[in-house]
């Protein structure tokens, strides 16, 4: 497990040093890092961590400012119909949970095969 988070450590780190200007105010583009870690969709998982959690995507700040179709739809919904939508949605978590293991699983015996291969 601690590979898996000096990993996303690392990856977090790459990105911030991407952003910030001067060394001093890392601490202020941290979140914005963090946002960006965490709704971009992974390789092994095919998925999104934040997507994996929620079990929806993530809306963007700039979606709000600049309504995209996805914002206009459920603003328009009426509270009944939004309920059951959300709903279905928890419902489909477990089996967006499970085809993320099946994928992940998958990826780890390609990526040991082709280890196996070349040691």
């Amino acid at each position: 497990m601690n590979d898996t988070i000096e990993a996303a450590n690392k990856n977090i780190k790459k990105i911030v040093k991407k952003m910030v200007v001067t060394y001093k105010d890392w601490q202020e583009w941290l979140p914005y890092a963090l946002y960006a870690y965490r709704t971009t969709v992974r390789t092994s998982t095919r998925a999104a961590p934040y997507s994996l959690v929620y079990g929806m995507e993530a809306v963007m700040s700039l979606e709000v400012e600049i309504p995209s179709l996805r914002v206009l739809i459920e603003s328009e919904l009426k509270e009944v119909k939004w309920t059951k939508m959300r709903y279905e949605q928890l419902n489909m978590i477990s089996e967006k949970r499970l085809a993320a293991i099946c994928h992940h699983q998958l990826y780890q015996n390609r990526i040991a095969r082709a280890y196996d291969r070349k040691v």
